[in-house]
C-alpha cells in the first residue's frame, strides 16, 4: 500500500477497534486522519473501499446500532473478541514473524498517528479501550514501486504483468503470496507463460505492474507457501557468517540461518548462527541495524566493517549528545 493509504487504514482500524460503542460514518470522518478534506461522495467510496479492504485481509468490521428500541444511524466497529486470535501454538518462523511485527509497533510513526486517532476518539466523546491495541500490528513498509499494485493483485486474486530485469517480454502470472527473506519483498506464483510457479524479486521489477480485469479469476492451491517459496528461493554465491545473536532478537537474521557451533566464548545469553549472505554491505546493513543484539564473529573483515559502520553513525550523532559516547559491542573470547 501507498504510505498516505497505509495510514489511513491503520488509523481506521484503531479508530473501529477501540470504540466501545458503534461509530457512524459520520463520526469516524471527523475522526480517522486521512479522510479529511474529501468531499461527500469522495468520502463514500474510500471509506467502502478501505472498510472492504479490512474485511478482505480477515478484519471483522462489523455493523450495526446502538439503541436497540430507536432507529439511529447504522455505526461500524471491530470486536476484540472477533478480531483476536484463539490461543494457538506458534512454529519458531511464525514467531519470529511476530516479533518482528512487534519491533514495527515501536515506529515513532505509527505511535504518532496512534496518539493522534485516540486524542480524535475522545475529543469527539467516544472513550476508547486502549487495551484493544495490543492486538493490532502495523504493516512493514515497501520501498519497491511495484508492490503495492502487486499486493492488491495478491489480495484480489487478480492475473498481473510486469517486465522483469533481463526478459524483453512480459512476464504474467496469478499472485499467490507476497513474502519478505533476506531484506527484499518477493512474490510468489504460477508463471503463466511458464506454466509452473515462479518466484519474483519485486526490486527487479522493471515496469509498472498492471493488473487484469477480473478479481477472483484464479484460486490459490492448498500447498504450504511457506516451503514452496524456500525451494524457489534464488541461490546466493554460498557465502555464509558466523554471528552472535542475543536469544529472541534479530529475527531477520536468525529466519534464514542455522545454529551454529564455535570454540569461541560468547557472551551471556548469545548464541552463534550461521548467517548466509549474498553481498558484505548488506550483511554489515542488517547486523548493523540489530545494534548490540548481534555481533559478526567472522570473517574478520566483515566484523572490522560493522564496527566501522556504528562508529561512523556515533561520530555523526556526536555534536547532538550531552556525554561521551561509544559504540559498545559484547566481548567475545577465544
Amino acid at each position: 500500500m501507498a504510505p498516505r493509504k497505509s495510514e489511513r487504514i491503520v488509523n481506521l482500524t484503531i479508530c473501529l477497534l477501540s470504540a466501545r460503542r458503534f461509530l457512524p460514518k459520520s463520526q469516524i470522518r471527523e475522526i480517522v486522519e486521512g479522510y479529511a478534506g474529501l468531499s461527500d461522495a469522495a468520502f463514500e467510496r474510500t471509506f467502502e473501499r478501505d472498510k472492504d479492504e479490512l474485511r478482505a485481509l480477515g478484519v471483522p468490521v462489523e455493523t450495526g446500532h446502538n439503541e436497540l428500541l430507536f432507529d439511529d444511524e447504522a455505526g461500524y466497529r471491530i470486536r476484540r473478541d472477533d478480531f483476536e486470535f484463539p490461543p494457538v501454538d506458534f512454529t519458531p518462523d511464525e514467531a519470529t514473524a511476530l516479533g518482528a511485527a512487534a519491533r514495527v509497533w515501536q515506529q515513532a510513526s505509527v505511535a504518532e498517528q496512534t496518539v493522534s486517532a485516540l486524542a480524535k476518539l475522545r475529543a469527539a466523546g467516544v472513550e476508547p479501550d486502549t487495551h484493544r491495541l495490543a492486538a493490532l500490528a502495523p504493516a512493514v513498509t515497501a520501498d519497491e514501486p511495484a508492490f503495492e499494485a502487486i499486493w492488491r493483485a495478491t489480495l484480489q486474486r487478480r492475473r498481473v504483468s510486469f517486465r522483469y530485469r533481463g526478459g524483453d517480454q512480459d512476464r504474467v502470472i496469478e499472485p499467490w503470496s507476497v513474502t519478505w527473506r533476506k531484506g527484499r519483498w518477493y512474490v510468489l506464483g504460477r508463471d503463466l507463460g511458464r506454466g509452473e510457479p515462479r518466484m519474483f524479486k519485486m526490486s527487479r521489477i522493471t515496469s509498472e505492474a498492471v493488473l487484469g480485469d477480473q478479481a477472483g479469476a484464479y484460486q490459490v492451491p492448498e500447498v504450504d507457501l511457506a516451503e514452496l517459496a524456500r525451494r524457489l528461493e534464488p541461490a546466493g554465491p554460498g557465502r555464509t557468517a558466523l554471528v552472535a545473536v542475543r536469544d529472541g532478537h534479530a529475527p531477520l537474521l536468525t529466519r534464514r540461518s542455522r545454529p551454529a557451533s564455535t570454540s569461541l566464548a560468547l557472551p551471556q545469553g548469545f548464541s552463534a548462527w550461521r548467517v548466509p549472505y549474498a553481498t558484505g554491505p548488506e550483511l554489515v546493513a542488517e547486523v548493523c541495524a540489530a545494534g548490540a543484539h548481534a555481533l559478526v564473529l567472522e570473517p574478520i573483515a566483515l566484523r572490522a566493517q560493522v564496527v566501522e559502520q556504528l562508529q561512523a553513525v556515533v561520530d555523526a550523532n556526536q555534536p547532538l549528545a550531552d556525554h561521551e559516547y561509544s559504540v559498545e559491542h559484547p566481548e567475545v573470547g577465544q
